[in-house]
């Protein structure tokens, strides 16, 4: 999205792996299983460096393994950082922004892709994406990773000027923490209620199309400076 480690598992995301190459083992049937495994890791072996030594005509009947398709990252509209608990409440409020107001794509911040390092998730999330809605619920301020959730979002929105007035805290419907009991820091930006009667103009106000165009634009000129300086 102590800071160390949270206590959520964001395994949602599918992640793309290889295929792993088959061996044929159907010759050695009366082997051990130890000497079988074995004989098939020198058999693979053999076979990889029989045809790199093979002339070029010879490999034309070599089958090679097509490169896996990289998905092109996207730039989304919204972030959703959320307590471990709150999962149910913050996929309600990404499914109505998306669909009811057609503010997408978003995620939550649940939904990031596993095998990673939370603070990098946290980085990509946040950076990813145009605007980052704080679900303050009585679930948010119990947990320790979650106040370092939003101290870094709003000291990313003041050290970055396109991401000024990008961090938005919203108190959803379910289990909202009360305006007293909120952080001072929080208290001097304007919250989206989602019970409010103001809530759609709310939303119109602040997710504008301008905005998004502005922060992608920027977003993917970094990566694309990136991406020549290693090359470089």
């Amino acid at each position: 999205m102590g800071i160390g480690k949270s206590k959520m598992d964001p395994c949602h995301l599918s992640v793309p792996w290889g295929k792993s190459q088959s061996v044929d083992t159907s010759q050695s049937h009366h082997m051990s299983d130890s000497k079988q495994s074995e004989e098939i890791s020198l058999h693979g072996d053999a076979v990889c460096s029989s045809t790199a030594e093979m002339p070029a005509g010879e490999q034309e009947g070599v089958e090679e393994r097509p490169e896996e398709d990289t998905e092109e990252e996207v730039f989304l509209k919204f972030v959703i950082l959320h307590a471990e608990e709150d999962t149910g409440e913050a996929l309600r409020v990404q499914s109505l922004l998306e669909n009811d107001f057609g503010i997408k794509p978003g995620i939550i911040f649940a939904e990031m892709p596993c095998g990673r390092q939370h603070l990098q998730n946290l980085d990509d999330a946040v950076n990813g994406s145009a605007w980052t809605i704080l679900l303050l619920t009585e679930n948010f301020l119990r947990d320790t990773w979650c106040k370092f959730q939003f101290y870094s979002s709003l000291m990313n929105s003041v050290n970055r000027q396109h991401k000024y007035n990008s961090v938005i805290p919203m108190r959803p419907l379910n289990n909202p923490l009360p305006r007293e009991r909120t952080p001072f820091a929080l208290r001097t930006i304007n919250a989206l209620e989602e019970e409010s009667r103001g809530f759609p103009t709310q939303v119109e106000r602040i997710f504008q199309e301008s905005v998004y165009r502005i922060q992608q634009a920027i977003w993917k000129e970094t990566r694309n400076m990136v991406q020549r300086q290693s090359v470089a």
